[in-house]
């Protein structure tokens, strides 16, 4: 190939294509402007074979070290039970039919789950609260009954839910059933606003599907087929802004901020990706900017995801591939 090439200069020629070769991946992914900034745990967890049925959502309890995993199918448990090192720590079933988002709130006094339950047999359409080993403690929703928006506490599959440290309570209601809102209950369950229905303009909703809250007190909620996030207010429920620009290949499912506030990070079920948006300061939501993504492999569906607060690992409930990966922070 190298005929007036000598030996050793034909190496070093070698090693200069190479060289030359590693340099134009680095230009190219700096002009793209990607950021690598998660990589898979493929030590977690330890024994994937107790995923046993259609992994629909996680969540991380902070202080406790643990990963709770709601899972869909018959004659399978519920909830599963982790340890952030990915061992298998124990399961539970009672009184889920069909969880679909999913909570840990810890308070000076103990831990708990929430669960929204979008079954349509004698437990759905609730959001229920449980003892980390499974004891019902708490039902909001009248059990196997589906609601209207005209009734507060009546559900229609309850898609999400967040829990801020004060026990006042985040829920969007409506995962494809009649309702389609956003709902602030007090730490005693009562109601201190309500908002949207179903439609395309400001502060109306298609499958509101996922809502968090940031440290400026906005609430961030994934409106799913309207593909955008919309954000509001959390003391008075007012609109704050939207963003729609990021979303036009498929519309978000899941919204989780990183350990520092910095970064939101969404779900994209149908395009098996995760976005990772810069976050905006206190003031204007203005336009959505995607500084990082992470492409799953082909039907993977990541579902609903949620975050380490304290280590900024991301675990994500994927439904299609029947797992739960967890990526960490570089």
């Amino acid at each position: 190939l190298f005929p007036l090439i000598p030996p050793s200069m034909e190496f070093n020629y070698y090693i200069f294509i190479l060289y030359s070769q590693v340099l134009k991946a680095k230009n190219f992914s700096h002009w793209k402007g990607e950021q690598q900034m998660y990589k898979l745990d493929i030590g977690w967890p330890k024994a994937p074979e107790y995923f046993t049925g259609q992994t629909f959502c996680v969540a991380v309890d902070s202080l406790h070290g643990l990963v709770y995993v709601g899972q869909r199918g018959d004659n399978v448990p519920k909830v599963l039970v982790f340890s952030e090192e990915g061992y298998f720590l124990h399961s539970w079933n009672d009184t889920v039919e069909m969880p679909h988002g999913i909570f840990v709130w810890n308070t000076e006094t103990g831990s708990s789950v929430w669960i929204t339950d979008v079954g349509t047999g004698k437990y759905g359409h609730t959001v229920k609260q449980y003892s980390p080993l499974g004891k019902l403690m708490q039902v909001l929703g009248t059990p196997g009954n589906a609601g209207s928006s005209l009734i507060p506490l009546q559900f229609d599959q309850p898609a999400d839910i967040f829990v801020e440290e004060t026990g006042e309570i985040y829920v969007v209601d409506g995962d494809g059933g009649m309702n389609n809102r956003l709902l602030k209950l007090s730490d005693d369950y009562k109601e201190l606003w309500l908002t949207g229905t179903n439609g395309s303009g400001i502060g109306q909703f298609k499958i509101p599907h996922s809502v968090t809250v940031d440290a400026f007190g906005r609430v961030w909620v994934a409106d799913r087929g309207n593909k955008r996030i919309q954000v509001f207010d959390k003391v008075t429920g007012e609109w704050l802004g939207s963003w729609n620009g990021c979303f036009s290949e498929d519309g978000p499912y899941s919204v989780r901020f990183t350990a520092d506030y910095k970064y939101l990070i969404v779900a994209q079920l149908n395009i098996n990706r995760l976005a990772i948006l810069a976050a905006p300061p206190v003031g204007s939501i203005g336009d959505c900017a995607i500084v990082h993504s992470v492409q799953l492999a082909d039907e993977t569906k990541p579902h609903l995801v949620d975050v380490d607060m304290r280590s900024g690992a991301v675990y994500i409930a994927e439904i299609g591939a029947q797992q739960v990966q967890k990526y960490v922070p570089l």
